[in-house]
């Protein structure tokens, strides 16, 4: 690490103590992650902003979160990087394995876990919907379920889905879209707080001791804004996942205080639209550009 980083976490985040080991966490395409080890033994995540500062916004949405879902606890923050050169979150390392990590008989046994975590997410209500700026939890009133036509349009017309779907698929995700579109407007003003990447890799789990496995955190707050939990159901859902975890995580969602619409399928697919269009606009090369064609392909074979 750069010598103003580790000055802040030994003189100002944990002052008082050292640091005697580091060791990089697998990173996401936004953020660096290291857990650090202490000399009292405490263990930390130290979290760096790779594409955009998301500092304040996550860990003013940890401190809003605590008692309501489990999520890291913030030791310390800089989210102007004055003080460690760059901007930086210090959290307390949660222990446990990523959702995705577990076989199918174990996601069965978390679904409903993961799905009443994600309730209690969605209860959480802001004074509009849209998106944050800064570590203000004021959401600045845009209508994120709007637009989609226009939306995929764009991504299609600007991205580097040439070459990698056919004319034809790109006209029938337009007609998709379009027909979509007016079905969203039953979502407008839809004001709940909204994960943006709620999916097996962003949760962490752990077994209680009577063998069940449970969330232990929820991880990697950069994309959160306010709109409807469907958007997160919609994520969840977007790649075949093993039929009990999906019925378990539908039910703990409901039990929990989630609803679903009739139609809760059909909203889903089209607010993940959205994300799989501006993936369409990423290096062929990115990671989730082929997922985002196959799964846009998939979706069209279903209509």
């Amino acid at each position: 690490m750069e010598p103003a980083i580790t000055a802040w976490v030994e003189g100002i985040a944990r002052p008082g103590q050292r640091i005697i080991e580091s060791r990089a966490l697998t990173g996401g395409y936004s953020n660096d992650n290291t857990v650090l080890t202490m000399t009292g033994g405490e263990r930390y995540v130290l979290r760096r902003y790779l594409r955009g500062n998301k500092c304040a916004l996550e860990a003013a949405l940890a401190r809003r979160l605590t008692g309501v879902v489990p999520v890291p606890d913030v030791v310390a923050a800089d989210p102007t990087g004055e003080a460690a050169g760059e901007p930086v979150l210090l959290s307390a390392f949660v222990p446990g394995v990523p959702v995705s990590d577990l076989d199918a008989t174990d996601l069965a046994g978390i679904g409903r876990d993961v799905g009443a975590t994600l309730a209690r997410i969605g209860a959480v209500e802001f004074a509009a919907p849209g998106f944050f700026a800064g570590g203000r939890l004021e959401p600045d009133g845009a209508e994120p379920a709007e637009g989609l036509d226009l939306w995929v349009d764009r991504c299609l017309t600007e991205g580097n889905a040439a070459g990698h779907l056919t004319d034809e698929e790109q006209q029938a995700v337009r007609r998709w879209a379009r027909d979509a579109a007016p079905e969203l407007s039953t979502l407008k003003g839809s004001r709940r707080l909204v994960h943006s990447d709620y999916n097996p890799k962003n949760l962490l789990a752990t077994r209680t001791p009577d063998g069940r496995w449970r969330v232990a955190a929820v991880l990697d707050w950069e994309f959160a804004f306010s709109s409807s939990p469907l958007v997160d159901i919609g994520n969840m859902l977007r790649f075949p996942r093993p039929p009990a975890f999906t019925d378990a995580f539908l039910a703990g969602f409901q039990e929990a205080g989630g609803a679903l619409p009739p139609n809760w399928r059909r909203l889903s697919q089209a607010l993940d639209l959205f994300a799989l269009a501006d993936f369409l606009t990423r290096p062929v090369d990115h990671r989730y550009f082929g997922k985002a064609v196959d799964r846009i392909r998939v979706m069209l074979g279903e209509s």
